[in-house]
């Protein structure tokens, strides 16, 4: 059984204007986390995905900003419009019963999850892209402080994405907002995928986007530089459909979270830090 990559952090206290994030001394970052003794929940049975409903922002875990282990953080001001693509990961028996971010109990048999600047809470819908299985949960801590990390879900939530034995998926994560539709620059910082994604079905092949340009040439340079690099599978695709063309340079086809990391890692030594998870 592969153990979930969760940090081994909790947000506790708010210190001034800024929430302080704080590692919980109990928690030792050698002890591991996982599934309860008996593999499952109680009765054999999973929980029924929770009905979305508007709910006033948590007293706690709302920021505006917040810091773990040296790296800022800030709040969304609005869940509207958010969608992205990334890795999932899960957590379990080792945070079962302890204070959630929004001081609420973590349960693992409920469907919640962790996200880092998501507004507390949030009700997501979250797809596994290699099985397109669907849950709905709801977001009430933050985390997971482990990079290239969008999500992380509850034991019950991640089992019935099929995604336990790896440990981690390929997701997508849509907001399920109540929020009405915020100012522009309000609605640019929620949103983080730069294009509409549409449903694809398993089949679909997913690339890491690394740049979207409507001059040609400026994507053939940045698809020199990864050449340079070494990053053999990079290519141009010719969006012609839109007026006028769009140049996207991708790399791929990314088959697992294994070889996602490595890309991202590699990108990030050469300098490139925004990324996109699609689908062709």
């Amino acid at each position: 059984m592969t153990t979930p990559d969760r940090p081994i952090v909790r947000i506790s206290i708010i210190l001034g204007l800024t929430l302080v994030f704080l590692i919980g001394g109990c928690a030792s970052r050698t002890s591991k986390d996982g599934p309860p003794r008996s593999g499952s929940v109680p009765g054999q049975h999973l929980p029924s995905d929770p009905v979305p409903r508007s709910e006033p922002r948590s007293r706690y875990g709302n920021g505006p900003v917040y810091e773990v282990r040296g790296k800022r953080y800030r709040v969304m001001k609005s869940s509207y419009g958010y969608q992205e693509r990334g890795v999932a990961s899960w957590y379990g028996k080792k945070f079962h019963g302890r204070a959630t971010s929004s001081q609420e109990t973590y349960d693992m048999h409920a469907m919640t999850a962790a996200h880092k600047t998501l507004p507390l809470p949030t009700y997501v819908e979250v797809r596994n892209l290699r099985n397109n299985k669907t849950v709905i949960v709801r977001v009430n801590d933050r985390g997971p402080f482990v990079d290239n990390r969008i999500i992380d879900l509850s034991y019950s939530a991640a089992r019935k994405l099929d995604m336990l034995a790896a440990g981690t998926s390929l997701v997508e994560i849509t907001a399920i907002s109540f929020d009405r539709e915020p100012p522009p620059q309000v609605r640019q910082q929620s949103t983080t995928t730069t294009d509409p994604v549409e449903r694809k079905s398993t089949t679909d092949k997913l690339y890491v986007q690394v740049g979207a340009f409507g001059d040609q040439s400026n994507a053939r340079r940045r698809f020199s530089l990864l050449r340079k690099h070494g990053i053999r599978d990079a290519f141009v695709f010719e969006e012609t459909g839109r007026s006028p063309t769009l140049y996207r340079v991708r790399i791929g086809p990314i088959a697992n979270v294994k070889q996602y990391d490595i890309v991202v890692a590699k990108l990030e030594q050469i300098g490139i830090a925004e990324t996109h998870l699609v689908t062709d």
